[in-house]
């Protein structure tokens, strides 16, 4: 059984002690692919790095919106120096996606328009490159749907629309919108987009994520952990980490009445397409 995790921060501190045996762990539960988003130009930096350091290893480059600072122009993320390194950054063959990048009025750190403004410039990079898009959007309060909903799928819509009547490849699989909490009106807009769906430790013991995953076409879903954070159960209080993907696909594979290996050859084969694992 083959294993991917799309979504994994190997390179946060909380994997300092002990990252070799992380990745041991993985291995040994069949994950055969990680992927490492940045979160600005160092993180990005740094993960690119980590990358070259393991064949299992794969990374993406990004803005994450709580990154910006609340005042424009006070951001060294926002300059034009800043996208010119990214685009750089991009061009490393360890570099399958722009991300993590998106939208966050749950901690509002920086003015929606300043979100939204970053957000198109990197979506206009990921265009210019082919890559796809990895995706964080989160509402006020948690919300399931709301304002970011609305205004992501709105940047995505013409973003798509745009990418569709320039006859780019990219149109077909634009990205995913990772760890995946909102509305099932949400998620099916995103699928009419062709975009996929991160699916996170929480699908193991919320019933509202685990009607939502239930009720979505498993050709669009992909497993993640986005480690450290969101362990599933039963691992739920202690750090998460790749190997946990198993525990995920199992419960998807319980949602849509498959077996493991079936749930696991979905959505890596979903993964392989998305990032052009295919090589």
């Amino acid at each position: 059984m083959t294993l991917v995790d799309t979504h994994c921060h190997l390179d946060f501190n909380k994997f300092d002690s002990d990252r070799e045996a992380v990745l041991e762990r993985a291995a040994q539960a069949g994950v055969e692919r990680i992927l490492i988003p940045g979160l600005n130009l160092t993180s990005s930096r740094s993960v690119v790095k980590m990358a070259e350091s393991h064949p299992m290893l794969f990374a993406a480059v990004g803005i994450h919106p709580t990154e910006l600072s609340n005042v424009e122009g006070q951001t060294s993320d926002f300059r034009p120096s800043t996208f010119d390194a990214f685009r750089k950054l991009a061009q490393h063959p360890k570099v399958v996606a722009i991300g993590e990048i998106g939208l966050d009025y749950y901690w509002d750190t920086a003015p929606h328009d300043l979100q939204q403004r970053v957000l198109k410039e990197q979506l206009d990079l990921a265009a210019e490159l082919g890559l796809p898009v990895v995706l964080h959007f989160r509402e006020k309060g948690n919300a399931p749907d709301g304002p970011c909903a609305s205004d992501l799928l709105g940047i995505l819509e013409e973003w798509v629309g745009r990418l569709g009547r320039g006859k780019s490849p990219l149109a077909e699989r634009p990205g995913v919108l990772h760890s995946f909490s909102g509305s099932r009106p949400t998620a099916e807009r995103a699928i009419g987009l062709n975009f996929y769906l991160g699916v996170t430790g929480p699908a193991t013991y919320s019933k509202l994520r685990q009607e939502l995953v239930a009720n979505l076409p498993l050709e669009r879903l992909l497993i993640e952990t986005d480690a450290p954070f969101l362990s599933p159960a039963p691992q739920r209080g202690k750090r998460n980490e790749p190997a946990f993907v198993a525990l995920i696909a199992d419960k998807i594979a319980a949602l849509h009445a498959c077996n493991r290996e079936e749930a696991a050859a979905v959505t890596t084969a979903n993964a392989i397409r998305l990032f052009g694992w295919e090589d």
